[in-house]
């Protein structure tokens, strides 16, 4: 059989430089895509593939949103009373099917001030590591410690002028041993780093007679 010599064709439409080549044949027109409105229909109830994005929150609930200054409007009073009886009743089955399920077990005291601050408290001296067993090391959380304090600092500030007087001792009771704690446990960080650097002592801090 003889030999015949093998024609290539060269399709590109474009050379090395980039350049339309005036040789390329035209392109060939593509069929127009068929957008009937099944397909729409199809694509809508695809389901989309990989996670999904959170919703946002709430317009009012927008911190962006809001300028500076501004505040989201409060609830009306009679949104306000149905939560309240929505939790009230809430909380009464809760303690109900609690004292059925455990019938020696007393019923929790009901919230009051002296409790609130006393809850404040004992978080900042956890917080301080005052919750270690007897040869633990403790565990320390200086931030959260000290936004609890700030907290009470909070309290005594709005409350100012609107406490009895045993509220107001217990508060500042409270306030004055937190920040000693505070102190201390600061002062005795700061021994130690230093220590571990082989660098002299830092000074102590302030003496406070108790």
């Amino acid at each position: 059989m003889a030999d015949k010599p093998f024609v290539v064709n060269d399709r590109r439409k474009f050379n090395a430089d980039g350049e339309p080549r005036p040789d390329a044949a035209p392109s060939e027109p593509r069929p127009p895509r068929d957008t009937t409105p099944q397909e729409f229909s199809s694509a809508s109830h695809a389901q989309p593939k990989g996670p999904q994005p959170v919703p946002p929150p709430p317009p009012h609930l927008r911190e962006e949103e809001q300028g500076p200054g501004e505040l989201p409007p409060p609830p009306t009073a009679e949104q306000t009373e149905q939560a309240a009886r929505a939790y009230d009743a809430t909380v009464e089955r809760l303690d109900t099917a609690i004292h059925t399920a455990n019938p020696g077990m007393e019923r929790m005291p009901e919230m009051s001030f002296e409790r609130l601050v006393q809850s404040v408290y004992m978080q900042a001296i956890m917080q301080l590591g005052g919750a270690a067993e007897p040869g633990q090391q403790p565990q320390v959380d200086l931030l959260g410690a000290r936004q609890s304090i700030d907290m009470l600092d909070i309290l005594s500030a709005k409350t100012k002028g609107n406490l009895s007087e045993p509220e107001d001792n217990l508060l500042q009771s409270a306030l004055f041993e937190s920040r000693m704690g505070f102190l201390e446990v600061t002062q005795l960080l700061a021994r130690q780093a230093a220590a571990k650097q082989g660098q002299p002592p830092p000074p102590p801090g302030p003496s406070i007679v108790r």
